[in-house]
């Protein structure tokens, strides 16, 4: 079942747990080869007043390494269930919201909560928790990985299409594919409810997620994804493309890759950068 903010998030809140460590402690970005990426999913709302210090935090380390030299990838996903006190968050989506629940099943939580993290699909726990962040960073350094690469990205004003490539992939796991097109940063003025009158700032913001079927082993695969309506507004705006290679819908993610979006003006050569 859906519910707001839980008392238990705001006790913690009110416990310090949601307070900053420096920026300095997450590095700047490795060079390659890094030892993995660990995908890091923050269930988030415009209409909850704890979630802007979590939308913070994965600002902060969106992009960079942890100290065991993964690359961090940080999605913001926005749920549905605070559009309420006469504020709807620009940004959310019932498909993370159904996200959200299927993790809550999986992990086994009973009641789904903002803000929420979870981590590689493995460990959930309240966004800011820097003490569960940095345990959970430590034990997703020991787990193996697959290699998931995108090799090419080119868009026009309503699609994308790209080229991946994956291997290693466990013998008797069946692994999904997930792609997500995110906006690099969003902003709003908040007019009404708990964040009434702050300037919000988000980044990474998942704008559609699609499900791609089940994940094989190549040296080259493509696809192609239908550009939300919203893109057409702004197509120079910063994007990226990300690949999530996922124990079904909500599972263990066991692969990430991210790639900038280029804009439909941009040449061949703009649409090969390297990936994040």
């Amino acid at each position: 079942m859906l519910i707001e903010a839980t008392k238990m998030t705001r006790s913690l809140c009110a416990l310090g747990i949601l307070s900053f460590a420096p920026l300095s402690a997450f590095a700047q970005p490795a060079q390659p080869p890094h030892p993995g990426i660990v995908l890091v999913e923050l269930f988030t709302s415009e209409g909850c007043s704890d979630c802007p210090p979590a939308d913070e935090l994965l600002r902060q380390m969106t992009g960079k390494t942890t100290p065991q030299g993964q690359l961090i990838i940080g999605i913001s996903e926005h749920v549905t269930y605070w559009n309420h006190d006469g504020w709807t968050d620009p940004w959310s989506s019932d498909a993370f919201t159904g996200r959200q629940a299927d993790y809550g099943q999986h992990l086994g939580v009973d009641n789904v909560y903002t803000p929420q993290i979870v981590v590689n699909g493995r460990e959930q726990f309240v966004g800011g928790n820097r003490t569960a962040l940095a345990a959970a960073f430590k034990t997703e350094a020991e787990r193996p990985q697959i290699n998931l690469n995108i090799t090419s990205v080119q868009a026009n004003e309503k699609s994308v299409t790209f080229t991946y490539s994956a291997s290693d992939l466990p013998p008797r796991i069946a692994l999904h594919l997930l792609a997500m097109l995110v906006d690099d940063t969003d902003s709003s003025t908040v007019l009404r409810g708990e964040n009434h009158g702050k300037q919000l700032t988000h980044a990474w913001v998942a704008r559609s997620v699609t499900q791609l079927g089940k994940l094989s082993s190549a040296d080259s695969q493509s696809a192609m994804l239908p550009l939300p309506p919203s893109f057409a507004a702004d197509p120079t705006k910063p994007r990226h493309l990300v690949l999530i290679a996922q124990q079904g819908s909500a599972g263990v993610v066991l692969g990430a890759a991210a790639k900038p979006l280029p804009s439909p003006a941009a040449t061949p050569a703009q649409s090969t950068a390297p990936s994040r």
